[in-house]
């Protein structure tokens, strides 16, 4: 199965990936951790992802969609892969559509993890006390200005998968259990043979 987990920060999108990891045994890529994977290879584009991190300019996403491509094709995607952190906004969405059409691969479902303001506050006050120090990003001016960011920039992508037949939302306020129970559901929905044949624009080109 290849699907995006999608969700503002605080949404919880952290523990349930690492629940699908193990149960699915298929990796979880975020896209920091990969590009820091290719700089630490130093293959082509690892060079050229450091070279642009190290002049402090943010890296193009044609390059981080070539990292992204040679990431899936790896054997251990060869079951599926869990996408997070991109695509951000509405224009890589687009090119990330057709970089996996290239690819002949297709995704399976894109789950949006739901959670208000108010409620992703109060995680991360939580989270905070509970380490007894507040992370660099765990207080809420920086909170707010990555919610603004997520509101602005990756929430249309939501309209974009739902015009795909990709989009199911999920009640990031439930329980964690809950939450994972849900997406169990979705998932084995969304990889039944008959719903791959049904439900994706380019089940066609899936291997």
């Amino acid at each position: 199965m290849r699907f995006i987990l999608m969700g503002p920060p605080g949404a919880g999108k952290g523990t349930q990936a690492e629940f699908l990891v193990d149960q699915f045994q298929i990796p979880q890529l975020s896209t920091g951790d990969m590009l820091r994977a290719a700089v630490a290879e130093g293959n082509e584009l690892g060079i050229l992802a450091k070279q642009t991190m190290e002049r402090g300019d943010l890296v193009p996403d044609e390059l981080v969609l070539g990292i992204i491509a040679e990431r899936i094709q790896m054997p251990d995607c060869a079951n599926g892969f869990i996408l997070d952190g991109f695509p951000r906004t509405i224009g890589q969405a687009h090119a990330l559509d057709n970089m996996l059409k290239k690819l002949g691969i297709t995704l399976d479902v894109a789950i949006n993890l739901d959670v208000p303001t108010d409620v992703l506050f109060d995680r991360i006050e939580a989270r905070a006390r509970a380490a007894g120090t507040a992370r660099a990003d765990d207080n809420a001016a920086t909170l707010k200005n990555r919610i603004e960011v997520y509101t602005e920039q990756t929430l249309p992508i939501l309209d974009h998968y739902q015009a795909n037949g990709l989009l199911e939302t999920v009640d990031g306020t439930a329980t964690p259990a809950s939450v994972t129970a849900t997406l169990m559901v979705i998932l084995e929905e969304r990889t039944k043979p008959e719903a791959a044949a049904t439900s994706q624009p380019h089940a066609s080109l899936q291997f």
